[in-house]
Order: C-alpha cells, then sequence, then structure tokens
C-alpha cells in the first residue's frame, strides 16, 4: 500500500524483513520438534536460535536463480548459519511455512484491528452519551421525518461497530491456523506432532484438515468481515457528509488552523476525511471477490491464490488500519452545530409531529384512513402555503370534533421522542 494510507505498527506487520523473521521462527520451531521424536539432532534448532540479519537483496538475487521464494530463502539461511542443510525443512513443504506464517502474520493485523475498534467504540460511546438528549430531525428518504436524537445516531453506530468487532474476533480464530502437514497434508514425511508443537509455540491452532495448503474459505471469510467494517464505516462516512451539507448543517468535520479546503473558494470546508473513508472502503470491499475466488483450487493445491494474496493480504490489513484510525479521530474532533439542529428541526413547520396526530386520532375513534385524510390534507396546505401545521390543524372542524385545542398541542412536544431512550440505551450499552 502506499505510504499516504499506511501506518508503521501495521506495515511493519508485512514487511519483508518480518516475515523473513517469522519463515526463519517456523524452521526453528519445527526442527525444536523433530528433535524431541529425535528424527534430526539436536544441535540443528540451536544453530537456528540467534538472530540472522537479513539481506533481502541477496535473497531477492537468489530467488532470481532459483525461481522459489521459500529455496531462496533456505539457501540463505544456510549461508549465514553453519547448519546442517539435510535436516532444515526436514519433512516439510513450503506451504508449511507461507501458509503458517500468512496465519501469524493476520493474528498479529487482527490485534491492531481489534485495538482500533475499541477506540472507535470509545470515542462513539462517548458521543452517544454527550447527545443523548439533543434531540434533531429525523429522516428517511433524505426528507423530515419524526424526531430523534443526536446520541441515538452514535448509538447506532456503536452498536453496529460492536458487532463488527465480535465478527473480527472470530474471523482472527478462523485464520489463526498452524499447518505442517507435508507436501498434500497428509503427514506422510513428518509427524503431527510437529505441528501441533509449532501451532502452541506460534499461538495458533493446528488446522483441522488441510491439503498442500490451508483452506482458503477461511481467508474468504476474514475479507468478507473487513468488507463489512468498511461499509460501516462508510455508513457513517455518508452521514456525516450529508450533515454537513451547507443547507443543513448539524454536523462537521474539524477544520484546523490554516487547513485550506479549495484552491479556487477560500470559504469551502469540505467533508474530506469522509469522502477519503468512503474511497477506502470501495477499496477494501473490492478485495473480497478475489479472496472468494481463491477458495477453489485444483486438488491438493495450486497457486492461483498465491499472487492474489501477496497483493490483497498486505493492502487490505494497511488499508483497514489506516481507515479506522482515521474515523476514530473523525468522530473525537466533530464539531456540532445545536442551532441548526433546532433550527432544521423547526424549518418543517411541525410537520415532524404527523403521526403523533394521526395516532391521537386513530385513538379517540377516528377509522385510520379517515384519520389519515385528515392530517395528510392539512400537511398538503402547509406546503403549499408555507404555513404551520398546527395552525392548520386548529383551523379543520371535523379534527377538533374529535381532539380539543389543548389536547391537540400537548402533541406537538419533543420530549416525547426520548421516552425510551434510557431503554434503548440500556440494550447497546451493556
Amino acid at each position: 500500500m502506499i505510504p499516504r494510507y499506511s501506518r508503521k505498527e501495521m506495515s511493519s506487520v508485512w514487511k519483508e524483513n518480518n516475515k523473513f523473521n517469522i519463515w526463519l521462527k517456523i524452521e526453528k520451531l519445527a526442527c525444536e520438534a523433530q528433535a524431541k521424536l529425535k528424527v534430526i539432532p539436536n544441535d540443528v534448532a540451536e544453530k537456528l536460535s540467534g538472530a540472522i540479519e537479513f539481506d533481502i537483496g541477496r535473497i531477492y538475487e537468489i530467488e532470481s536463480t532459483v525461481k522459489h521464494d521459500v529455496i531462496a530463502f533456505l539457501t540463505y539461511v544456510a549461508e549465514k548459519v553453519e547448519v546442517d542443510v539435510r535436516y532444515l525443512h526436514y519433512g516439510m513443504t513450503s506451504s508449511d511455512v507461507l501458509d503458517t506464517c500468512l496465519a501469524v502474520q493476520l493474528k498479529e493485523s487482527c490485534d491492531i484491528l481489534l485495538k482500533n475498534l475499541k477506540n472507535l467504540l470509545a470515542a462513539l460511546k462517548k458521543k452517544a452519551e454527550d447527545y443523548k438528549d439533543i434531540v434533531c430531525v429525523g429522516r428517511s428518504h433524505g426528507m423530515h421525518a419524526e424526531p430523534t436524537t443526536l446520541g441515538l445516531k452514535f448509538a447506532r453506530f456503536y452498536a453496529e461497530f460492536k458487532r463488527s468487532y465480535q465478527r473480527l474476533t472470530n474471523a482472527q480464530r478462523e485464520v489463526a491456523t498452524c499447518k505442517i502437514s507435508g507436501a498434500v497434508g497428509n503427514f506422510a514425511n513428518i509427524d503431527p506432532f510437529v505441528e501441533e508443537y509449532v501451532a502452541e509455540e506460534m499461538g495458533l491452532i493446528p488446522e483441522t484438515v488441510s491439503s498442500q495448503v490451508i483452506p482458503r474459505d477461511r481467508h474468504a471469510m476474514f475479507f468478507s468481515v473487513l468488507g463489512v467494517i468498511a461499509s460501516s464505516m462508510e455508513n457513517v462516512a455518508i452521514e456525516i457528509r450529508h450533515l454537513q451539507r451547507t443547507e443543513i448543517g448539524e454536523i462537521s468535520e474539524y477544520f484546523s488552523i490554516g487547513q485550506k479546503g479549495s484552491s479556487a473558494m477560500p470559504h469551502k470546508c469540505n467533508p474530506i476525511l469522509s469522502e477519503n473513508l468512503t474511497g477506502l472502503s470501495r477499496l477494501i470491499r473490492s478485495y473480497i471477490f478475489p479472496a472468494l475466488e481463491n477458495v477453489a483450487l485444483w486438488h491438493e493445491r495450486d497457486i492461483s491464490h498465491s499472487s492474489v494474496e501477496r497483493c490483497i493480504v498486505p493492502d487490505a490489513c494497511i488499508v483497514m488500519d489506516f481507515a479506522l484510525v482515521r474515523l476514530t479521530d473523525l468522530i473525537d474532533k466533530l464539531v456540532i452545530d445545536k442551532e441548526n439542529i433546532e433550527k432544521n428541526l423547526n424549518s418543517s413547520k411541525g410537520l415532524i409531529f404527523s403521526q403523533r396526530v394521526l395516532l391521537e386520532l386513530v385513538h379517540s375513534g377516528l377509522t385510520r384512513e379517515e384519520a389519515y385524510r385528515i392530517v395528510q390534507s392539512n400537511a398538503m396546505k402547509v406546503k403549499q402555503d408555507n404555513s404551520d401545521f398546527l395552525s392548520e390543524l386548529k383551523q379543520d372542524k371535523s379534527l377538533l370534533e374529535v381532539i380539543d385545542s389543548e389536547k391537540l398541542e400537548s402533541l406537538f412536544d419533543l420530549k416525547y421522542y426520548e421516552k425510551h431512550i434510557d431503554h434503548i440505551y440500556s440494550k447497546v450499552f451493556n
């Protein structure tokens, strides 16, 4: 991934030097297990215990000749360490190293992403608590609907990302599997103890049954979860973008001192972070489809998945890391305009109370059809004459026969829409 969308902690997981260190650890642990089984001498693992300074250029040089990355690595290790190469990688196949390493890197990446999600959840919870009782207009189809609270918006997003946290936790467990079972996964040339030993030492779970590779349905699920998280990020970003529009202005991104919004129009303060998150979400979701297609491999294995994963796995993890951190910072620094919230509440001239009037008419004895006709006809007058909904209703004799003016006025109370907020919050923040 390009540096613009990369953070050091996550990028380090996917650097070549880290990958080779993991490969070396897997080989060392396999040698330890083989020695315990008395298959190879004890000193092989001991000689691999010291840190190796990897010359990546030299490894690539070897690979340019042998045309095989794991063989190039093993050749390089043999050059750097006085080890009997007959026993290095004994009974193993390349995917034992590659797939187990990938599991470690995905597990480490998930640790970072889960930490990011915790921070995001904390930011959303704080906003939900801070604005729990700030009544704002709700919208459906982009149109004014009924009042809700700003806190409920954040509570809804909190619940959504809380589900994502659990999904990613499950996905991490699913991809954190170890495979040290040999050429076609049948343990013909290596004892199952080796896999169990390496798995325990690496913090992984032994694969249930593999071919020459770990089954790719595990990885497909991981990418699917990332795609869902990306969609949730876009869900928040779209809400912010809409509420920051000039004619709404209820929420806006923080605009720092010295920041410039447009090269041409100095007055502009654009929702650039939310727009960026929308774009990054599209990118992350695009990785789902090749991951799904990687599930179907020929027989015990082919390498059609390999080139795909070399590209999409690091990029997806790095972009997701960047996006979650950006979204958290965005939420932390959101600017809330309470005056515009109130102005927008009043701009519909009371029409946002239409359902409450409808239900009261039904409760008072009218059929739903009769009640709907009365409410809708008066609502249309408000739109046509730019009048006030309550005033129009007070002039409707058919309505006043059922509800008196005092009762009618009581229906236009914003507090009514907050009565079950505590109930909702108790479910969300349990």
